[in-house]
Protein backbone atom coordinates (compact mmCIF):
# COMPACT_ATOMS: atom_id res chain seq x y z
CA UNK A 1 0.00 0.00 0.00
CA UNK A 2 1.61 3.34 -0.95
CA UNK A 3 1.05 5.98 1.46
CA UNK A 4 0.98 9.71 0.72
CA UNK A 5 1.80 13.08 2.75
CA UNK A 6 1.16 16.67 1.69
CA UNK A 7 4.82 18.03 1.00
CA UNK A 8 4.95 21.90 0.82
CA UNK A 9 0.78 22.16 -0.05
CA UNK A 10 1.63 18.70 -2.75
CA UNK A 11 0.84 15.60 -2.10
CA UNK A 12 3.75 13.06 -2.76
CA UNK A 13 3.76 9.49 -2.66
CA UNK A 14 5.60 6.87 -0.52
CA UNK A 15 9.96 8.77 -0.31
CA UNK A 16 11.51 6.15 1.50
CA UNK A 17 12.08 2.50 -0.78
CA UNK A 18 9.28 -0.14 -0.63
CA UNK A 19 9.52 -3.11 1.68
CA UNK A 20 10.37 -5.08 -1.69
CA UNK A 21 13.50 -2.57 -2.33
CA UNK A 22 15.40 -2.95 1.17
CA UNK A 23 16.38 -6.27 0.10
CA UNK A 24 18.56 -4.26 -2.37
CA UNK A 25 20.71 -2.78 0.63
CA UNK A 26 21.55 -6.16 2.20
CA UNK A 27 25.22 -5.56 3.30
CA UNK A 28 25.67 -2.54 1.45
CA UNK A 29 27.63 0.16 2.69
CA UNK A 30 25.58 3.96 2.98
CA UNK A 31 26.57 7.12 3.77
CA UNK A 32 23.94 9.28 5.43
CA UNK A 33 25.08 13.21 5.12
CA UNK A 34 22.17 15.15 6.73
CA UNK A 35 21.92 18.82 6.96
CA UNK A 36 19.36 21.54 6.10
CA UNK A 37 20.68 21.95 2.66
CA UNK A 38 19.72 25.47 2.26
CA UNK A 39 21.03 25.76 0.15
CA UNK A 40 22.70 22.43 -1.12
CA UNK A 41 26.59 23.41 -2.89
CA UNK A 42 29.52 22.42 -4.08
CA UNK A 43 30.99 21.63 -0.63
CA UNK A 44 28.38 19.41 0.25
CA UNK A 45 29.01 17.54 -3.30
CA UNK A 46 33.04 17.47 -2.80
CA UNK A 47 32.59 15.47 0.66
CA UNK A 48 30.30 13.29 -0.55
CA UNK A 49 32.79 12.27 -3.49
CA UNK A 50 35.56 11.97 -1.14
CA UNK A 51 33.64 9.88 0.98
CA UNK A 52 32.54 7.44 -1.44
CA UNK A 53 36.11 7.04 -2.48
CA UNK A 54 37.84 7.16 0.93
CA UNK A 55 35.11 5.24 2.93
CA UNK A 56 34.45 2.59 0.30
CA UNK A 57 30.61 3.49 0.06
CA UNK A 58 28.43 1.87 -2.22
CA UNK A 59 25.96 5.13 -1.89
CA UNK A 60 25.23 8.04 -0.13
CA UNK A 61 22.26 9.15 0.74
CA UNK A 62 21.97 12.88 1.35
CA UNK A 63 19.61 13.43 4.16
CA UNK A 64 17.46 17.29 3.92
CA UNK A 65 16.01 18.12 7.16
CA UNK A 66 12.93 19.56 7.50
CA UNK A 67 14.46 21.59 10.18
CA UNK A 68 17.47 21.81 11.94
CA UNK A 69 16.77 22.15 15.77
CA UNK A 70 19.83 24.44 16.05
CA UNK A 71 19.35 26.72 13.37
CA UNK A 72 16.97 29.37 12.73
CA UNK A 73 13.85 29.20 10.82
CA UNK A 74 14.15 32.90 9.32
CA UNK A 75 15.50 32.51 5.89
CA UNK A 76 14.77 28.51 5.52
CA UNK A 77 13.67 27.77 2.24
CA UNK A 78 10.84 25.65 1.67
CA UNK A 79 11.51 22.08 2.12
CA UNK A 80 10.42 20.95 -1.82
CA UNK A 81 12.81 23.91 -2.69
CA UNK A 82 15.76 22.72 -1.00
CA UNK A 83 15.60 19.05 -2.26
CA UNK A 84 15.47 20.53 -5.83
CA UNK A 85 18.93 22.31 -5.91
CA UNK A 86 20.27 18.99 -3.64
CA UNK A 87 19.17 16.71 -6.37
CA UNK A 88 20.66 19.09 -9.45
CA UNK A 89 23.54 20.10 -6.89
CA UNK A 90 24.43 15.77 -6.12
CA UNK A 91 24.88 15.08 -9.89
CA UNK A 92 26.40 11.48 -9.07
CA UNK A 93 24.74 7.80 -10.02
CA UNK A 94 25.47 6.66 -6.51
CA UNK A 95 24.39 9.62 -4.59
CA UNK A 96 20.04 9.95 -3.64
CA UNK A 97 18.35 13.05 -2.27
CA UNK A 98 15.35 12.00 0.80
CA UNK A 99 13.58 14.00 2.48
CA UNK A 100 13.39 11.02 5.31
CA UNK A 101 12.79 13.10 8.22
CA UNK A 102 9.36 14.18 6.67
CA UNK A 103 8.52 11.07 5.88
CA UNK A 104 9.52 9.56 9.00
CA UNK A 105 8.50 12.35 11.03
CA UNK A 106 11.56 12.64 13.24
CA UNK A 107 13.25 15.87 13.60
CA UNK A 108 15.99 14.47 15.44
CA UNK A 109 18.79 12.94 14.03
CA UNK A 110 19.71 10.03 16.74
CA UNK A 111 15.70 9.22 16.22
CA UNK A 112 16.01 8.95 12.24
CA UNK A 113 18.95 7.03 12.57
CA UNK A 114 17.20 4.63 14.86
CA UNK A 115 14.19 4.61 12.49
CA UNK A 116 16.80 3.63 9.54
CA UNK A 117 18.64 1.22 11.22
CA UNK A 118 15.09 -1.18 12.35
CA UNK A 119 13.99 -0.61 8.81
CA UNK A 120 17.19 -1.30 7.28
CA UNK A 121 18.74 -4.53 9.96
CA UNK A 122 21.43 -5.89 7.14
CA UNK A 123 22.30 -2.16 5.96
CA UNK A 124 25.81 -0.88 7.53
CA UNK A 125 25.08 2.93 7.91
CA UNK A 126 28.26 5.75 8.65
CA UNK A 127 27.41 9.39 9.11
CA UNK A 128 29.40 11.68 7.54
CA UNK A 129 29.72 15.21 8.58
CA UNK A 130 32.39 18.27 8.57
CA UNK A 131 34.34 19.36 11.36
CA UNK A 132 32.16 22.14 12.42
CA UNK A 133 29.29 19.70 13.38
CA UNK A 134 31.79 17.70 14.88
CA UNK A 135 32.66 21.04 17.18
CA UNK A 136 29.35 21.20 18.31
CA UNK A 137 28.12 17.59 18.52
CA UNK A 138 27.75 17.30 21.80
CA UNK A 139 24.61 19.89 21.72
CA UNK A 140 22.74 17.67 19.61
CA UNK A 141 20.00 15.47 21.20
CA UNK A 142 21.71 11.92 22.08
CA UNK A 143 24.70 12.30 20.90
CA UNK A 144 26.50 9.64 22.37
CA UNK A 145 23.47 7.53 21.67
CA UNK A 146 24.25 8.58 17.91
CA UNK A 147 27.83 7.40 18.39
CA UNK A 148 27.10 4.32 19.26
CA UNK A 149 24.41 2.97 16.74
CA UNK A 150 26.68 4.07 13.73
CA UNK A 151 30.17 5.11 12.97
CA UNK A 152 31.37 8.35 12.09
CA UNK A 153 33.04 9.89 9.36
CA UNK A 154 34.71 13.43 9.92
CA UNK A 155 36.23 15.49 7.24
CA UNK A 156 38.06 18.54 8.40
CA UNK A 157 36.84 22.30 7.27
CA UNK A 158 39.31 25.53 7.68
CA UNK A 159 39.13 27.25 10.75
CA UNK A 160 37.50 24.38 12.54
CA UNK A 161 39.54 21.26 13.28
CA UNK A 162 41.34 22.12 16.19
CA UNK A 163 38.12 23.27 17.90
CA UNK A 164 36.65 19.68 16.72
CA UNK A 165 39.56 17.26 17.71
CA UNK A 166 39.60 19.28 20.99
CA UNK A 167 35.70 18.99 21.67
CA UNK A 168 33.91 16.67 23.87
CA UNK A 169 33.01 13.86 21.79
CA UNK A 170 36.34 13.57 20.34
CA UNK A 171 37.01 13.70 24.35
CA UNK A 172 34.76 10.93 24.95
CA UNK A 173 35.58 8.39 22.07
CA UNK A 174 39.04 9.06 21.69
CA UNK A 175 39.78 5.25 22.31
CA UNK A 176 37.06 4.82 19.00
CA UNK A 177 39.17 6.25 16.48
CA UNK A 178 40.59 4.82 14.01
CA UNK A 179 43.59 5.73 11.93
CA UNK A 180 42.95 7.95 8.86
CA UNK A 181 44.58 5.44 6.80
CA UNK A 182 42.25 2.89 7.93
CA UNK A 183 38.98 4.43 6.54
CA UNK A 184 37.92 2.13 4.27
CA UNK A 185 36.92 -0.05 6.85
CA UNK A 186 34.91 2.18 8.88
CA UNK A 187 32.15 0.92 6.95
CA UNK A 188 32.57 -2.51 8.12
CA UNK A 189 33.53 -2.12 11.82
CA UNK A 190 31.01 -2.19 14.62
CA UNK A 191 30.26 0.94 16.05
CA UNK A 192 31.31 3.57 18.06
CA UNK A 193 34.42 3.77 15.09
CA UNK A 194 35.10 7.36 13.59
CA UNK A 195 37.76 8.83 12.16
CA UNK A 196 39.16 11.91 11.28
CA UNK A 197 39.81 13.01 7.91
CA UNK A 198 42.46 15.23 6.86
CA UNK A 199 41.38 17.15 3.25
CA UNK A 200 41.57 20.25 1.69
CA UNK A 201 37.96 20.99 1.24
CA UNK A 202 36.60 23.84 -0.38
CA UNK A 203 35.07 26.07 2.29
CA UNK A 204 31.98 27.39 0.68
CA UNK A 205 29.35 27.20 3.19
CA UNK A 206 25.50 27.35 2.84
CA UNK A 207 25.62 30.93 5.34
CA UNK A 208 28.12 32.25 2.78
CA UNK A 209 25.69 31.98 -0.11
CA UNK A 210 22.36 33.32 1.68
CA UNK A 211 24.42 36.22 2.72
CA UNK A 212 25.72 36.95 -1.06
CA UNK A 213 22.80 36.12 -2.43
CA UNK A 214 21.01 38.90 0.24
CA UNK A 215 23.81 41.51 -0.61
CA UNK A 216 23.37 41.26 -4.32
CA UNK A 217 19.73 41.46 -3.81
CA UNK A 218 20.45 44.49 -1.57
CA UNK A 219 22.58 46.19 -4.23
CA UNK A 220 19.90 46.14 -6.93
CA UNK A 221 17.66 47.84 -4.59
Amino acid sequence: MTTKKMLDGVTVKQILPSSIMKGSYKKRRVGLLGGSFNPAHTGHRMITNLALKRLRLNSIWWLVSTQNPLKSTKGMEPLSKRLSTARLTATHPRVVVKPIEFQLNTRYTADTIALLKKRYTQTRFVWIMGADNLAQFSEWKDWQRISRMVNIAVFNRPGYSQKALSGKMARRFANSRIRERKSILLGKLKPPKWVFLHTLLNPISATSIRETKLDNNNTRQ
